[in-house]
């Protein structure tokens, strides 16, 4: 097949994306005769597992051809020479293994610590590092129900890409929808009880790779599917961002430092269909002024934009509530990425951006469900992803924090679906935040 440098942007992150770029790749499509114009194209996420890009036409040849173009992966795989076996003393070695992304768990630290392929070369803003992956965890829950992009060779949800293409209106959640078994406000319940369990294991010297294990096995307790999990080819069970990551951060070996902020982002997918999305930045050890000042007023913008959620309010209005809190503070906005609604998909219409003057369309309703989530920067408000296609960075290297909820309008306000037990009304408390 042809190989080519094209990176492929994805339309639809965890934190929706405010801008979204179209490109054409330079090369043709893999699939032999091929002949289709590659407008909207589609690389192989296992090719780009050993560095290699293989690009398809779209969606709809990558899945008819590749039973026949999966062949490749394992000439890939002996190219790189992975092939030795679990006793053998050479299959722990000093160089990072073949794919340059994942290793073992049992692997020595020097191993598990060691930068990824496209990381040795990378030009980073900030002084964190990413180290390798453990491998990707199954769901061992057979009861659990599986989203429509859990098993999709590109992790892609195609009821979510039909809503975009049809649907312009803002859902109206019922009673029904609400309440009963599995539905969506279980399901937002017990997002906070996954969030809260990932963040009694972090501590100065613990993995995030740790924490996404935790996370994992609650939601495969409470009979969950961790919604991150190969969303778009997302390979864990939930974004760590530690410091200068804004979100999407991967989690990996690397041991929590002393002084690290981390922000961790849980969504579950339950039984009855419905994600309930949620994330917290926590203190770990001695914080700096800095850092507390960001993790504070992250806390307070989102504070101060769910005070506004009402029927009658025009989404657009949260932005400049956010902006005069976060200027008050010295901070600034991340622009790139927004709030979105939720339900029984996990993007959805509203978007709802968090900086001012933005133009997001629509007024909010009794029934309306969706996420606030403004991410707040110590410095510049722009950002750069890392070589990895997902985790989103300053681009000056300082820290950002952010805080998120699923929120319900109802007749006079707003229920956070996602709220601290005994916490209706967001509440700060340094000492819940610290570790």
């Amino acid at each position: 097949g042809n190989t080519t440098t094209y990176i492929i942007e994805r339309s639809t992150t965890m934190a929706s994306k405010e801008v979204c770029t179209p490109t054409t790749a330079s090369k043709g499509c893999t699939t032999p005769g091929c002949t289709n114009p590659i407008t909207k194209p589609l690389a192989c996420p296992k090719c780009m597992q050993y560095s290699v890009r293989n690009v398809f036409c779209g969606q709809k040849c990558f899945k008819e051809n590749y039973n026949t173009h999966k062949r490749i992966h394992a000439i890939l795989q002996q190219m790189g020479g992975g092939g030795s076996s679990n006793n053998s003393s050479s299959s722990h070695r000093k160089t990072p293994p073949a794919n340059g992304i994942v290793c073992p768990i049992d692997a020595p630290r020097d191993v598990q610590t060691s930068l990824p392929t496209w990381a040795n070369h990378y030009k980073f803003s900030g002084e964190l590092r990413p180290a390798l992956l453990s491998p990707k965890r199954p769901i061992t829950n057979s009861k659990v129900r599986k989203p429509d992009y859990a098993l999709h060779p590109g992790g892609e949800s195609e009821s979510e890409q039909r809503d975009r293409a049809s649907n312009n209106n803002i859902r109206v959640y019922g009673v029904d929808e609400l309440e009963g078994e599995c539905n969506l406000r279980y399901a937002t319940r017990m997002g906070r009880e996954v969030l809260d369990a990932g963040g009694k294991a972090l501590r100065v010297g613990v993995t995030t790779d740790e924490i996404d294990r935790v996370i994992h096995e609650a939601s495969m307790e409470r009979e969950c599917y961790p919604s991150p999990l190969n969303y778009y080819n997302f390979p864990k069970s939930v974004c760590t961002s530690v410091n200068e990551v804004i979100c999407h951060g991967i989690p990996d070996y690397r041991e929590v430092q002393d002084g690290d902020i981390v922000n961790i982002d849980v969504t579950t997918y339950s039984r009855g269909g419905y994600h309930g999305d949620l994330n917290e930045t926590f203190m770990v050890g001695n914080v700096d002024a800095d850092g507390r000042r960001v993790v504070k007023t992250a806390f307070e913008c989102l504070q101060t934009a769910l005070a506004m959620v009402k029927p009658g309010t025009l989404y657009r209005d949260l932005g400049s509530k956010i902006h005069k809190v976060a200027a008050a503070n010295k901070c600034s906005v991340v622009k790139t990425y927004c709030g979105h609604g939720i339900g029984s998909l996990f993007h959805t219409a509203p978007n709802i951006p968090h900086y001012v003057k933005n133009k997001a369309k629509g007024v909010m309703k009794k029934g309306h469900v969706f996420t606030v989530e403004p991410m707040i920067n110590l410095g510049a408000y722009s950002d750069i992803t890392w070589g990895d296609n997902w985790t989103a960075v300053t681009s000056d290297g300082k820290r950002s924090a952010q805080f998120e909820h699923t929120v319900l309008v109802t007749k006079d306000g707003c229920e956070i679906l996602t709220a601290r037990e005994n916490e209706p009304v967001m509440t700060w408390d340094p000492a819940l935040l610290q570790r």
